[in-house]
């Protein structure tokens, strides 16, 4: 049987166990959405990860969703995180990064000028974002015209370029948890009548596009992509037919041959039982077509159900999220079955050191 702590390839990438660390944001970003040098020692205590999925990094000024949050579209910012990348290699990691288009689920004091965020439609969001006066409700956003997305798809490219130059190994597309890919995926947002609306077929048209623009920006090998299937998070209500909607998705990536797939299994950090749906179905549409294909699995994944996920052959390797968050040497507290330190919620977004850097390796004196 195969053993989370064993080594694997994730498309091109060599990784030195099975655990991922999930993308997480944390809104410590600095001035001009630049990374801080505090992310420099919040990833390295972490490199021990066989991959990191960067926190969430949105492609273009237009693309922000949440105060303090980092881009990938300017140099400043592809220098900030290659000091980042380049210590993390020294410590002997791996790190994709995730690129972020958050769609309607945005503010009009993170816009450009204050106006509207794009969408797949002009309906509001029920939903809160982070600004500078705490968590507020989203602003109404405006459907993005049919001859913005080929700029939309160029946005993901350039981002995706600009994070190989920053030294990452490879780029995740955020595509789930109701952000602006998921935004044409659903038909419960989706409420187009043009070429992306309506059927499946049109659907999953911008999804489909980005990752072939990516792919062939940065190498098929060195890119992933997050889908949500099911989760409600960020207003993003359940798919008239989310089996089909997504297996379809997936059977339409597969011929790219991506390096991953990230499923998130449930709601969001929530019951992985909110719907029925068969991730099973959904692996093997995806397999047939990418027999080599790395299957991420995420979502409240325990260190039993990791192990017997990775030994099953149902996943390739397993994501975590929040244990990370507390635990810099997650890897080390999995292999030896160490009980894992608990997160401080009231640190998670925004502020500095405390909550984030700070958390004790279990063999330091103020560890769990």
């Amino acid at each position: 049987m195969t053993s989370l702590f064993e080594p694997t390839q994730i498309g091109d990438i060599a990784v030195a166990n099975r655990i991922v660390m999930a993308p997480l944001t944390r809104n410590r970003a600095v001035a001009h959405q630049v990374p801080s040098d505090l992310a420099l020692t919040y990833y390295v205590q972490r490199a021990s990860a066989g991959l990191i999925v960067a926190e969430a990094t949105q492609i273009s000024r237009e693309a922000q969703g949440y105060l303090d949050t980092p881009g990938t579209y300017t140099p400043e910012q592809v220098a900030a995180w290659r000091k980042i990348t380049d210590a993390v290699h020294a410590a002997g990691g791996k790190m994709v990064l995730q690129l972020w288009h958050v769609g309607r689920i945005s503010h009009v004091s993170l816009q450009e000028g204050g106006i509207a965020p794009v969408s797949s439609t002009a309906k509001v969001a029920v939903a809160k974002t982070f600004t500078s006066d705490g968590f507020v409700d989203v602003s109404p956003p405006r459907a993005l015209r049919l001859d913005e997305l080929p700029r939309i798809v160029a946005d993901y490219r350039h981002a995706a370029r600009c994070a190989v130059q920053a030294g990452f190994d490879g780029v995740e597309v955020h595509a789930a948890n109701g952000y602006l890919i998921d935004q044409f995926l659903r038909d419960s947002i989706n409420d187009r009548t043009d070429a992306y609306g309506g059927s499946i077929a049109n659907r999953t048209r911008l999804l489909v596009e980005v990752m072939t623009a990516v792919a062939q920006e940065v190498g098929a090998g060195r890119t992933g992509v997050r889908l949500s299937p099911i989760t409600p998070v960020n207003d993003a209500q359940q798919d008239s037919h989310a089996q089909a909607l997504f297996n379809s998705a997936v059977e339409q990536l597969a011929p790219l041959k991506l390096a991953f797939l990230h499923v998130i299994e449930g709601q969001t950090g929530g019951a992985r039982d909110i719907a029925a749906f068969d991730y099973a179905t959904l692996r093997s549409r995806y397999m047939a077509g990418n027999p080599k294909g790395c299957w991420m699995v995420n979502n409240g994944y325990t260190r039993q159900m990791a192990l017997d996920a990775v030994a099953s052959g149902a996943a390739d390797v397993v994501a975590f999220g929040r244990p990370f968050i507390s635990n810099p040497d997650l890897v080390a507290r999995l292999k030896a079955d160490l009980p894992l330190a608990k997160m401080n919620p009231k640190t998670l977004y925004g502020g500095g050191a405390e909550g984030y850097t700070d958390y004790a390796v279990h063999s330091a004196p103020n560890a769990a």
